[in-house]
């Protein structure tokens, strides 16, 4: 379970989340969990080949896993290798789907669809859901999702001056608040061409104490104007970025629990009563 996580807006997340699907699907199947309302996401439009989309897998029913399989959308690598995403492809004006709130029910979902690799999109700001949650006593989106089965968190920036700050702010709260910041990788993405500025080499060098590795995305022309659609056109140095990142993530993955890594526990299946409620019956 690999949560792709952000401290602000623009910290390069989807893009992430993308190159790391791609590159896991060489090891076996991957999807990315689009966990954003559809009108902040560009998931429904990044798809070359739309699935029936969120909408065809209910909540209050049960799913096999060939549903589950259909409704994800279908993307490849030059090499040829399919990863999918499951997102939501309803029209711009549809009612707003209600998508789950708990990170455990994402990784039910995942389960239930058979992927062996899961990058879970976020949209949340992770150095406010961790102050924040830690004022109201409760646990919060990153805290939750860090805490799954196998989860190695991907924390993604803007490899920019003011992009470092917040992600140096989102470290420090993830540190204060106890999180497996050991075991996290992090994502450093260009937004131009030429070296990085000298606030993002700094940050490099301290995050470098903190997270077990940090990985530079290069700026990527295609990808700045289409975004991940038609993601065999993106530049082969981005790519290969992204298989940086994945071997990153496996390594802290075999340094945390292993190699080869266990099975990773699968969520008990609910049952049809348990989703459904019962019908009302008149007094």
């Amino acid at each position: 379970m690999i949560p792709v996580l952000g401290s602000a807006g623009g910290s390069g997340r989807s893009t992430t989340a993308g190159l790391l699907a791609a590159a896991f699907s060489s090891f076996g199947p991957s999807v990315v969990l689009d966990t954003a309302p559809r009108l902040a996401s560009p998931w429904p439009h990044w798809c070359a080949e739309p699935g029936a989309g969120l909408l065809s897998v209910p909540p209050d029913r049960p799913a096999t896993r060939q549903q589950i399989q259909q409704a994800a959308s279908r993307c490849r690598t030059p090499e040829g290798h399919i990863w999918q995403v499951l997102t939501d492809h309803q029209s711009w004006g549809s009612a707003p789907l209600a998508l789950p709130t708990d990170p455990a029910a994402w990784h039910q979902l995942a389960a239930g669809g058979g992927w062996q690799s899961v990058v879970a999109d976020t949209p949340h700001a992770m150095a406010q859901d961790i102050i924040a949650a830690r004022c109201a006593g409760r646990s919060g989106q990153t805290s939750s999702w860090c805490s799954l089965p196998f989860a190695v968190p991907v924390l993604s920036a803007a490899a920019t001056g003011p992009g470092v700050q917040a992600l140096q702010v989102a470290v420090k709260a993830a540190v204060a608040e106890g999180l497996p910041l050991g075991r996290s990788v992090v994502a450093l993405t260009s937004t131009g061409e030429g070296r990085p500025p000298a606030p993002v080499r700094a940050a490099a060098t301290m995050l470098q104490s903190h997270a077990f590795a940090v990985v530079s995305v290069p700026y990527d022309p295609h990808i700045r104007t289409h975004g991940m659609s038609d993601s065999h056109r993106v530049r082969p140095k981005t790519l290969a970025a992204g298989h940086d990142l994945a071997r990153a993530v496996l390594a802290s993955a075999h340094a945390a629990w292993g190699d080869p890594l266990p099975a990773a526990p699968v969520p008990a299946p609910l049952s049809f009563d348990a989703h459904v409620a019962p019908e009302k019956v008149p007094a």
